[in-house]
């Protein structure tokens, strides 16, 4: 038996993720409050004010380590997995070498004057992030002309690289979501080279078009599957380029394949909440059960959109019709946020409270706000790392599908956004009947259905330790796999990748860390796993129809549809 990563690291990384409420406050009210002074700043210096030994320690430390700096004695070193000092010009020359030193130490100091403070858990963690990313900010990496890749390629271009580069940072502050571009989008076009499974829209409601796609395979399994997209991006993350298609995947494998892709609400349908989209999955259940002519379906949910496919599940069971569920699917999906990570710390029900007002005065969530938040969370590779590239080089970014989808940004309808922060900060879905959704209190206890739960490992917005913990919530078995890599990345795992690999245990122990322990390492794709699980529920085989649509249902447009156009 086998791991890829220590209990040790993994929880580290699940201290590193963002919970729920965390990213839709910090969307409503914009993640630069984080960087606002507040009463833990004041904590901060109260605290060191009250050592005035302990700050003279360590400011005597800093000027012993910058006078060795200075006559070129110094051991400081960035790591060499620091991508921002990697070009040898950060080391061979001494006036940068210098430079870099004197920015290792001062973070250094910086870090040790919070640790010596003594704050409590939730002052300590804000002040953390708020060093962490103001050091961030003063990489010397950051600067034109001394990062020496910049200046090399001023030099190369006639300063044309910064003249581009200064355009596009004007053109990107000029409108949300205010950061770098991280992706090329001429180079991807929906419906030609992104979200191209061949399929039709055989149903259209105001909330969401319905998507099933063509068999590929003379006999396909009777039991159909219906995949429930997030609400904070457009589905097409499972329906990426040809051969990295999940969608795509599955109905290679024999799989009856519908997708509901979500209307991209404005402020028309700022009253849209969980009732509104339990029932509209409802209707896509019914949709599904007419067209196939079968009684079940296999229901599946991605992040966001699991929470609502849970939901659903829970109102089935709990109304008698838990019978029209064959099987029951989660993908990087957090229900209890109980370990929430650190983030939780940056929190509080006044915020969550301003946070609410603030998308019902506009009727909806931007979408480009959450896309800034998820960047921030992650400022090293999703911000500082394309400034360079964007703005210092004066180069475009990669040309990327992920990043595209990432960056086709969706709005939230006021109401769903209050719902959603609601059951985060009280983590109400754990608790059994604490939530009612179309009249019927919430159990997941009574999803009798198998379950099949996977995760990233590296998640750093759907902690893989509370992904798991859904296996002790649900009524039925669970199979709970870990994947590789992260909150997407994790999702998008076709098969020919001979670095891929997931983790299985025939056991659900209460503990995460002692599923990890005890886990085995299957080497391939989880995708595989996953289309043979469902394959031993989703019946027999039988012809494939000779058409899309049945039951008074035809097809209406091509896929993907028109909504996943809105803009």
């Amino acid at each position: 038996m086998t791991t890829s990563i220590t209990p040790e690291q993994a929880a580290d990384l699940a201290d590193q993720a963002t919970p729920l409420d965390a990213l839709l406050i910090d969307a409503a009210l914009g993640p630069a409050r984080r960087f606002m002074p507040d009463v833990s700043t004041a904590r901060l210096a109260a605290a060191l004010l009250g050592k005035p030994g302990t700050i003279a320690g360590r400011l005597r430390s800093f000027a012993a380590e910058a006078g060795r700096i200075a006559i070129g004695t110094s051991t400081l070193a960035p790591s060499k997995r620091d991508r921002r000092f990697v070009d040898e010009a950060w080391t061979d020359n001494p006036l940068l070498r210098r430079l870099v030193q004197v920015y290792i130490a001062g973070g250094q100091t910086a870090e040790q004057l919070v640790g010596d403070a003594g704050l409590g858990w939730r002052d300590e963690q804000r002040m953390q992030f708020l060093t962490e990313n103001l050091l961030e900010v003063c990489a010397p990496s950051n600067l034109p002309l001394v990062n020496p890749a910049s200046a090399k390629e001023a030099i190369d271009t006639a300063g044309m690289s910064l003249v581009r580069g200064g355009g596009q940072f004007a053109r990107d502050l000029a409108a949300p979501p205010r950061i770098p571009e991280m992706v090329d989008r001429s180079a991807f076009e929906v419906g030609r080279n992104v979200a191209t499974t061949p399929g039709a829209i055989v149903l259209r409601t105001e909330v969401f078009e319905l998507i099933q796609y063509t068999p590929q395979t003379e006999q396909v399994r009777e039991v159909p599957l219906l995949i429930v997209p997030p609400t904070i991006n457009k589905f097409y993350a499972i329906d990426l380029a040809a051969d990295r298609s999940l969608v795509e995947f599955l109905v290679r494998e024999g799989q009856q394949v519908f997708v509901m892709s979500w209307r991209n609400p404005d402020a028309r349908h700022s009253e849209w909440n969980f009732d509104t989209y339990v029932q509209a999955i409802l209707d896509g259940l019914d949709a599904v059960e007419r067209i196939s002519g079968v009684q079940r379906s296999a229901l599946a949910g991605i992040c966001s959109g699991g929470i609502l496919a849970s939901m659903t599940a829970a109102y089935l069971a709990t109304t008698g019709q838990q019978d029209r569920l064959a099987a029951f699917a989660l993908a990087v999906t957090v229900i209890d946020s109980t370990r929430a990570g650190m983030a939780s710390a940056l929190v509080d029900r006044r915020l969550a409270k301003v946070a609410k007002a603030a998308s019902k005065r506009k009727g909806y969530l931007d979408g480009r706000a959450l896309a800034e938040v998820f960047a921030w969370l992650r400022p090293g590779d999703l911000v500082w790392n394309y400034w360079v590239n964007n703005y210092l080089l004066g180069k475009k970014p990669p040309a990327f599908d992920i990043l595209f989808w990432n960056a086709d940004t969706t709005r939230m309808s006021a109401a769903l956004h209050a719902d959603f922060v609601d059951l985060a900060m009280d983590n109400l879905l754990a608790k059994g009947g604490a939530i009612t959704v179309l009249g019927v209190p919430i159990d997941l206890s009574r999803i009798g259905t198998d379950a099949y739960v996977v995760a990233g490992i590296s998640d750093h917005i759907t902690p893989w330790q509370n992904c798991y913990v859904t296996t002790q919530l649900l009524g039925g078995t669970s199979r709970f796999v870990l994947s590789t890599s992260g909150h997407i990345a994790a999702l998008v795992n076709p098969p020919g990748n001979p670095k891929a690999s997931y983790q299985v245990n025939k056991d659900n122990p209460a503990n995460p860390s002692d599923w990890l322990k005890d886990a085995e390492t299957q080497h391939g794709t989880w995708w595989t796993d996953a289309s043979a699980w469902l394959g031993e529920r989703c019946g027999a085989l039988r012809p494939a129809p000779g058409q899309l649509g049945g039951g008074g249902l035809r097809p209406l447009v091509e896929a993907p549809g028109t909504y996943v156009f809105d803009s």
